[in-house]
């Protein structure tokens, strides 16, 4: 496309707008930023794009441009906005900064680098960080990039071409992509989430499922999932794309799986009626819970599609560390372990969670976005020592702990400023018992009292180190 002098409207600042406008400035087009917001933090963003002669309009969000030719949104933006609505009506296409990404891979005669998709509930930023690390392992120029990581659009205009990217890509992000086209991608799990920007789960497993279209290699779904198998046989994908699974379980053929404590692969072998190629152990992962080596799996799966050697997928995995706050070991006091995993924002992470661990005291509790606990709640109920539960929306864990876990005590905190963390950690801690966990896997999104997640987990981290300090 040639870009100088199209007329360009950028629906959004922040993390994906502010780069958008930038890069399609230095291109020649003429860029017009609008925003919803009209902030300090907005007006800050303004003014550093004005300076380069870029058009700013905060407050502005819902009116369309003049001779606006293109549309390029920051992913959040929802499908229902009068911009949109309006550029439907005037023609005028509409792209995520996924999708200009990849239409930008190409650009100055480049070799474009492959892209390794991972989308799915829960688990893809650990997944597409295993998969880097995996990749580094095997002497590959790569980057973990989409949400996470180094910018999509830097990565792909980058003066040093990449020999594959590692692309975490959510149900946003790839409902504004229609046109990527992966070399091989994943759907770890699929759980309702966003169902108010989606509308439905129907339109948000959808949206997930675009990260099969016109896949060339391997289509990776989980085989305890049998929706993320359902989106691989609807999937346009190209002849001789594969279909592989990855499970916990003993793999059949054309799957990776666990055997013995082994990951072994029965996928990407010469015979894979007969035989399996040892990949690594359970105890290369950290931390080796159930669906961290699910995570674990999938990266070797995308990897060995990409044709990584055995010896790299352990290396990968041993170098492997965790973000903070996704299980994370916080200390041990009094023989009870702390465990940091505020980032299972849902109730399908914070099931993973409680399934890794026994006897549990569970902190709980925050914005729900329209969820139910019943399911959660019965599954982890043997495990549950007691719960602590904080939170704008703790009345509906409550409830569900009522009819699933009535023995289970329950202390409920009216408290909702910051400083509520600290007598949650007193809480559960007055509830444990040597040999059990306290556990934050809140199943809640963090906003009604933190920032984000990572806040609410540093709160959680900072009232277990006190409690150690008083402890010592």
């Amino acid at each position: 496309m040639d870009w100088q002098g199209k007329h360009v409207t950028v629906a959004g600042l922040g993390v994906s707008g502010v780069p958008a406008a930038r890069v399609l400035h230095g291109l020649g087009a003429l860029v017009t930023v609008v925003a919803d917001g009209d902030d300090e933090r907005s007006r800050t963003q303004a003014a550093e794009l004005e300076a380069l002669g870029i058009t700013v309009r905060l407050g502005d969000g819902a009116t369309l441009p003049e001779s606006t030719e293109l549309i390029v949104t920051a992913p959040g933006w929802k499908p229902d906005k009068p911009l949109f609505l309006a550029a439907a009506q005037a023609g005028v296409p509409l792209w995520g900064d996924v999708e200009l990404a990849w239409r930008l891979r190409g650009l100055h005669g480049r070799t474009p680098a492959p892209w390794l998709a991972v989308t799915g509930t829960n688990g893809k930023t650990t997944t597409v960080r295993m998969l880097a690390s995996i990749l580094e392992a095997a002497g590959l120029r790569t980057a973990a990039v989409g949400n996470i990581g180094v910018s999509l659009l830097d990565a792909v205009l980058d003066e040093e071409p990449y020999d594959v990217l590692a692309v975490e890509l959510s149900s946003y992000q790839l409902h504004w992509a229609p046109s990527v086209r992966a070399h091989s991608a994943a759907v770890l799990n699929l759980a309702p989430d966003h169902i108010d920007w989606h509308g439905s789960m129907e339109a948000y497993t959808a949206d997930k499922g675009r990260v099969y279209e016109g896949n060339g290699v391997a289509c990776v779904y989980n085989v305890a999932d049998p929706a993320t198998e359902r989106l691989v046989r609807e999937a346009d994908v190209e002849e001789g794309c594969r279909a592989i699974g990855f499970t916990l379980a003993t793999p059949g053929p054309s799957q990776l799986g666990v055997v013995d404590g082994i990951l072994v692969d029965r996928a990407f072998v010469a015979n894979r009626q007969k035989q399996a190629q040892e990949l690594a152990e359970v105890g290369d992962i950290d931390p080796p819970a159930p669906h961290n080596v699910a995570n674990a799996l999938a990266a070797a799966a995308l990897a060995r599609a990409f044709g990584v050697k055995p010896a790299a997928v352990r290396d990968g995995l041993r170098a492997f560390r965790p973000d903070p706050h996704r299980i994370e070991h916080v200390a041990d006091i009094a023989s009870v372990t702390y465990i940091d995993d505020s980032k299972a924002t849902n109730t399908h992470a914070a099931e993973a969670s409680l399934a890794a661990y026994d006897p549990i005291v569970w902190i709980a509790g925050g914005l729900a976005k329209g969820a139910t606990f019943d399911d959660l709640v019965s599954g982890a109920a043997k495990r549950l020592r007691g719960v602590v539960l904080m939170g704008a929306d703790r009345e509906l864990i409550r409830e569900a702990l009522a009819r699933h876990a009535p023995e289970v005590p329950v202390v409920d905190l009216a408290r909702t400023d910051t400083g509520a963390m600290s007598d949650a950690v007193r809480e559960a801690a007055g509830l444990a018992r040597p040999g059990d966990t306290v556990l934050l896997a809140p199943a809640c999104a963090s906003m009604d009292m933190f920032v984000n997640y990572n806040k609410r987990g540093e709160a959680f981290a900072d009232a277990v180190r006190a409690r150690a300090a008083e402890s010592a």
